[in-house]
C-alpha cells in the first residue's frame, strides 16, 4: 500500500477532525483496523495532536509532507526546521524530532545485542539507520571483537552538507581505547551520491596504515548515501 499522499492547496477543507466520519478519524480508524491501515498524514497527525484554526490536524500533517516531499525528506529534518508551517510550533516540532530519533534507534541493534558483523551488507543494515536520514556529514567508527561481534561505536567528528574532518590519530585512540580488535569506517553524504571522493580514497588509505602499525586493521570504510551504500573494501581500495 502506498500511503504517500499529494495535496494543494484546493484539496484541503475546514473540516475538523470531529466533522470526520469515525472511520476517517486517526486515532479511532487506527483503534479498528491498525496503524498499517493509516496514511502517513494520518499516523502524523496522531503525534501532532492538534491542528490550525485554518486546517485540521490531518490536513496540518499533509502540507507539512507536502512542504518537505514526503516522509524520507521530513524524517531528515530537526525541529527548527520543522517550524515553517503555521500551526507547527515548539512543541509539536520537538515531538515529530523525537519520535523520528526513537525510530532510528529501534532500527540499530540495541546495546547489549553485540551483531555480528562480516559483510558490507551487515555493516549498512547497521549504520543506514544511523546515517541515512542526517542533513550533514557524520563520521563513525565501530568496534569489532576477534570473533566480529560489534562492541560498540563512536562518533569522530561531525560536519557540513559536503564535509567533515577526521583526525586518523582521533580514530585509532578510540580503537585503542575500546580494545578493538579491527574497526569498521562509516560516514554518511547527504548528498545521496554514493561515490568515494579523493578526500574519503586519501583518508581511508592513510588509516589502512595506522591500521597496519599499530595491529588493528579496517575491516572496511562504508559510505551512506540516503539508501545507497559502497563499501570500499568491494572497490578494492584494501588491496
Amino acid at each position: 500500500m502506498n500511503h504517500q499522499e499529494s495535496f494543494s492547496a484546493e484539496h484541503f477543507q475546514n473540516r475538523t477532525v470531529k466533522d470526520m466520519l469515525p472511520d476517517e478519524q486517526p486515532r479511532e480508524k487506527l483503534v479498528r483496523y491498525g496503524a498499517e491501515s493509516l496514511s502517513d498524514a494520518e499516523l502524523l497527525s496522531i503525534l501532532l495532536r492538534t491542528g490550525t484554526r485554518k486546517l485540521n490536524v490531518v490536513d496540518t500533517a499533509r502540507v507539512l509532507l507536502n512542504k518537505f516531499d514526503g516522509l524520507h525528506n521530513l524524517f531528515r529534518k530537526n525541529w527548527k526546521a520543522l517550524r515553517v508551517i503555521p500551526g507547527i510550533a515548539d512543541v509539536k516540532a520537538i515531538t515529530l524530532e523525537a519520535s523520528f530519533e526513537i525510530a532510528r534507534r529501534i532500527q540499530v541493534a540495541a546495546p547489549g545485542d553485540y551483531p555480528q558483523i562480516t559483510s558490507p551488507q551487515e555493516a549498512a543494515a547497521f549504520f543506514g539507520p544511523k546515517l541515512r536520514h542526517l542533513n550533514h556529514e557524520v563520521f563513525l567508527v565501530a568496534f569489532l571483537t576477534p570473533t566480529k561481534h560489534l562492541t560498540g561505536t563512536q562518533k569522530i567528528s561531525s560536519g557540513g552538507q559536503t564535509s567533515t574532518i577526521v583526525e586518523p590519530a582521533a580514530v585509532m585512540r578510540e580503537a585503542i581505547l575500546n580494545d578493538a580488535s579491527s574497526i569498521i569506517l562509516a560516514h554518511n553524504h547527504p548528498s545521496g551520491n554514493a561515490k568515494a571522493s579523493t578526500a574519503d580514497l586519501h583518508l581511508t588509505k592513510r588509516l589502512i596504515e595506522c591500521g597496519k602499525l599499530l595491529g588493528i586493521p579496517i575491516d572496511d570504510h562504508l559510505i551512506i548515501a540516503g539508501y545507497k551504500y559502497v563499501s570500499l573494501r568491494e572497490e578494492g581500495i584494501f588491496n
